[in-house]
């Protein structure tokens, strides 16, 4: 039941997620720190507690899953590890399972979670789905599974609004790529500000969850503001 949630036996898996992800996200840059997944925790967690109430038990969202999925999400980013080490997300992170399960006797491979978490974890990201939009390889369950979703838009939603402003900066910074240029310069492609034309402006109208998009609405629009006050400051006239 989502009102006894987490249990004894799920806050030892959930501790155990929290330390490998701080260990992991220390090694990244600040867009992509252990604040940055503790927001997309929080924001998925709240998102499928609202969801809960609106559908069926069936269909409900598991809340170890989602926190779980959330918790682990960006340990395997593909911007900060090699196209070996993300290959297979279940392999990767089978041995935390086997371990959790031993510690808490929960376990998520016997009850197929496992399965589920890292195929959450493999499809959160925009550029995933973007290929598989373009590939026509979007199946029944991504458009089905409400953990999916939950996660999908928590990330998401930290990408947009104020902390999706500082995070676009803060990358920017860290690989060296310029916050604004002229739109004439050869580096205004990779820039900053170009990366909320190319996607964040984009966001708002790619959730999938009704409370996603309420938040999104207000994030989008200090997004929009932000963008104008750039655009009139540099425009100042001498």
């Amino acid at each position: 039941m989502a009102a006894n949630y987490p249990s004894k036996e799920e806050a030892v898996v959930i501790a155990a997620a929290q330390e490998l992800m701080v260990k992991t996200m220390a090694r990244y840059d600040p867009s992509h720190d252990a604040f940055h997944v503790q927001r997309v925790r929080k924001t998925a967690l709240q998102l499928a507690r609202t969801v809960l109430g609106t559908l069926p038990e069936e269909k409900r969202p598991d809340l170890l899953t989602v926190e779980l999925a959330a918790l682990l999400h960006d340990v395997l980013d593909k911007k900060y590890v090699t196209a070996e080490e993300a290959a297979d997300p279940y392999a990767f992170f089978l041995p935390f399972f086997t371990k959790a399960a031993s510690h808490s006797g929960v376990d998520l491979v016997k009850d197929g979670r496992a399965r589920l978490i890292t195929r959450i974890i493999e499809n959160v990201s925009w550029s995933t789905e973007k290929k598989l939009i373009a590939a026509d390889m979007i199946e029944p369950w991504h458009r089905e599974c409400i953990e999916l979703h939950c996660v999908q838009d928590a990330d998401r939603l930290d990408a947009i609004g104020a902390f999706g402003i500082l995070r676009c900066a803060a990358y920017s910074a860290a690989t060296n790529h310029a916050l604004h240029t002229p739109k004439d310069d050869p580096a205004h492609e990779t820039s900053a500000i170009q990366h909320f034309y190319d996607k964040l402006l984009h966001i708002k109208d790619r959730l999938k969850t009704e409370p996603g998009k309420e938040l999104a609405e207000k994030r989008h629009n200090l997004m929009l503001d932000f963008l104008r006050a750039i655009e009139e400051e540099y425009d100042v006239q001498s």
